[in-house]
């Protein structure tokens, strides 16, 4: 029996919920977007979205032409003032990624992705800050400077990837940084600018960025990192299988920042994970599994320690990174499928976001909040094995004597909420009904209704102002329990014997 203090020994973190990842910012014009990012601010509620090419062709902000025989440029924020109206207009704001190059102002045609990133530096140097100058001027214009100085702005994405920027030259990143920070600087002082967005593996970039921006000047206000624990891809059409590190691998990633930035100009600077999941690949069947969703509880609920925000990428499958997804459930980053069909990762969140704020109590399986209004939370996990070898316990156990109020006797009400291998689990209904790759209306109803979370209800005795609450929870569940004083408001007559007319015994 775990004992549950009845005082709290902090705030709940909520680095969990500061930001999330999406696909390229043009995918939020279409309706199966803007229809997902609907829902997850209605469940769940991020603070901010951050996403790949908002400088890309696709977005068509930088545009060139000829006139009167000289070569010109013209900004058009078309696109951008939809994209960026439509997710104010959900509650959630954007976390400004300055990339890709322009196909106009590259220097090459080197691309990343199906839909062609371009990765190269710019040709021209000045029409680059002039451009990046403009995009922030107009954010000003259209949304204010107070509003868009929240709006963090990041300097391009995993450069230390040849894949991501151009023979992965850290001296041409530096380069980029110091020119685009000082534009962005030039606009307004106050708007926050960081980078250097590096993968996993790349930590040996840090502090030669650390010593660069010292050396030169260069404002830097935060630092980015992203985050991933899969092995080398092993495919297949279609898709890929990977090895996953423990998910422990990722809070010590969260954590090296930091760790490797500690006594150097950029230590005491706020910690941005600013990509995080399993595998980095959006083909990866384990996204879809009740598995990850437990394998990433004790991140969620733990990672604020080690860093300021980390963004889970992605929070939908509108995302076509190796292409057009071919089937519903294809191993996409999102914690939703296409169609908004939720995923068990999806409701890690959506319980995380049922915490109270008051944190009690937390431990290798579990994590012990309480509301404002006394309410009693509890998220628990049962563990997974990463290895592979065996397919995790078929049953764990937990007990917890929880403060549920002041009356030291009566009872409490206590409302919990599983997901698991077959509950609140879309993905094992869709393999059933036979992996449909365009399920029907009918087929997608049955969806809908299989990603509900279980749910039961019950009372339980309070003694000496405490409930002890014994859970079972089956492979690789994830469980949400809620828990309040019951204040009793039946009159004196209520009698269920008598429903069917008896006497009262």
């Amino acid at each position: 029996m775990i004992h549950v203090p009845a005082e709290p020994d902090g705030p709940l973190s909520d680095a969990w919920r500061h930001c999330v990842g999406t696909g390229r910012l043009d995918l939020a014009l279409r309706r199966d977007y803007q229809d997902s990012l609907a829902l997850l601010q209605r469940d769940i509620g991020f603070r901010y979205l951050r996403g790949h090419g908002l400088l890309s062709d696709g977005m068509g902000i930088h545009r060139t032409y000829e006139w009167q025989g000289a070569r010109r440029t013209h900004h058009s924020f078309t696109y951008l003032d939809q994209v960026l109206d439509a997710c104010l207009g959900l509650g959630v704001r954007p976390f400004l990624e300055l990339g890709f190059m322009p196909a106009a102002l590259a220097s090459g045609r080197q691309t990343v992705f199906w839909w062609k990133g371009n990765i190269t530096p710019p040709a021209d140097e000045k029409e680059w800050t002039d451009l990046v100058r403009a995009v922030l001027t107009h954010l000003i214009d259209r949304y204010g400077a107070e509003e868009v100085r929240t709006w963090p702005v990041e300097v391009w994405n995993e450069p230390n990837l040849p894949d991501f920027w151009l023979n992965a030259d850290q001296a041409a990143y530096h380069r980029l940084y110091e020119v685009t920070a000082h534009a962005v600087k030039e606009v307004d002082d106050r708007l926050r600018v960081g980078g250097p967005a590096i993968s996993p593996g790349a930590d040996e970039w840090l502090v030669p960025f650390a010593e660069f921006s010292e050396r030169r000047g260069v404002p830097v206000d935060f630092v980015s990192r992203h985050a991933y624990t899969s092995g080398p891809a092993r495919h297949v059409p279609f898709g890929v299988h990977q090895t996953l590190a423990p998910a422990a691998d990722l809070l010590t990633q969260f954590a090296a920042p930091r760790r490797v930035l500690a006594g150097t100009r950029l230590a005491e600077l706020p910690v941005h994970i600013t990509e995080f999941n399993s595998s980095y690949r959006p083909d990866n069947p384990v996204h879809d599994t009740a598995f990850h969703a437990a394998y990433l509880a004790p991140v969620v609920a733990l990672g604020g320690d080690h860093a300021d925000s980390f963004s889970y990428w992605t929070f939908s499958d509108v995302f076509e990174e190796t292409g057009i997804p071919t089937a519903l459930f294809h191993g996409g980053f999102g914690l939703l499928t296409h169609r908004q069909v939720r995923k068990p990762t999806y409701h890690l969140y959506a319980f995380m976001a049922r915490m109270g704020e008051q944190q009690l109590a937390r431990g290798a399986d579990h994590l012990v909040t309480r509301h404002a209004d006394g309410r009693v939370t509890v998220l628990a996990w049962a563990p997974v094995d990463t290895t592979g070898r065996t397919p995790g316990p078929d049953r764990h156990t937990l007990r917890l004597s929880l403060p549920v109020g002041t009356a030291p006797r009566g009872e409490a009400f206590v409302r919990r909420s599983r997901v698991d291998e077959e509950r609140g689990n879309a993905y094992t209904a869709w393999r059933h009904m036979g992996s449909p790759r365009s399920p029907e209306r009918t087929q997608l109803d049955i969806l809908h209704e299989a990603a509900e979370p279980a749910r039961s209800h019950h009372r339980l005795p309070v003694e000496n102002g405490r409930v002890d609450l014994a859970l079972t929870l089956a492979r690789h569940e994830v469980t949400l329990v809620e828990v309040t004083p019951v204040h009793d408001e039946a009159p004196p007559w209520w009698d269920e014997r008598r429903l069917l007319g008896g006497e009262t015994p």
